[in-house]
């Protein structure tokens, strides 16, 4: 298994899921990464990353055009098929 993500089939699955144009799920994806780039890591090194001020982050976004559910549901559909590949799990 690889821990690489195909980038054009997560682009593909979350669009055909959420019904999105592709260019947009880009867009959040591009803003969720750096969110995520700016986080810190805990004594683990894991990242715990909160799925509300992720959103909030994104929506704040002056190039987003997306609606709070609109990117919450990309944002879902993503864990997902992180969770099926492997790659992303939640922290309890």
């Amino acid at each position: 298994m690889s821990d690489q993500v195909n980038e054009q089939e997560l682009v593909d699955v979350l669009a055909a899921q959420t019904k999105v144009d592709p260019k947009l799920i880009r867009l959040v994806l591009k803003h969720e990464q750096t969110f995520i780039n700016k986080a810190k890591a805990n004594a683990k090194g894991e990242v715990d990353i909160d799925n509300d001020d992720l959103v909030d982050y994104v929506v704040a976004q002056r190039d987003v055009k997306l609606d709070e559910l609109a990117v919450e549901s990309i944002l879902d559909a993503e864990m997902d098929y992180l969770m099926d590949k492997g790659l992303a799990g939640y922290i309890d």
